[in-house]
């Protein structure tokens, strides 16, 4: 058994090339490990939000505070809230962030393949997150 305690792993800054506006990752399991599922919680900011991307093996959040937005590409943005579980299926490009009222925070659980769990596309540009 391997308990890792809260705190004990070093909260990151959401580089600026995969998110607009201030973000938190806590990674929570395997975050180096590109053989292996990884979690992580991630705190938004209101207003920010994460860069169109996709996961080869798909991707799970579950919103665990706040308010915040999810859209697949050609989608609408939908609204999400504590409790909501969201799946994306393997490849489907999407983004997710806060509200621009307020924070959001989520669990991410996504799996690797071939060493690679998610691809980085262009920036949710303000038009495009405005556009609820």
């Amino acid at each position: 058994m391997e308990i890792v305690r809260a705190g004990a792993t070093p909260s990151g800054k959401g580089p600026a090339d995969w998110f607009t506006g201030t973000v938190r990752i806590d990674p929570l399991f395997n975050p180096f490990d590109k053989e292996r599922v990884q979690g992580a919680l991630v705190s938004f900011e209101p207003g920010a939000r994460t860069a169109w991307h996709t996961h080869p093996l798909g991707q799970t959040l579950i919103v665990t505070t706040g308010r915040g937005y999810v859209q697949t590409w050609g989608g609408s943005i939908e609204e999400i809230h504590p409790g909501d579980v969201v799946w994306f299926p393997p490849g489907e490009k999407h983004w997710h962030g806060a509200s621009a009222e307020a924070a959001m925070s989520h669990i991410a659980i996504q799996e690797s393949k071939d060493g690679k769990a998610v691809d980085w596309m262009e920036h949710v540009s303000d038009e495009q997150y405005g556009a609820r």
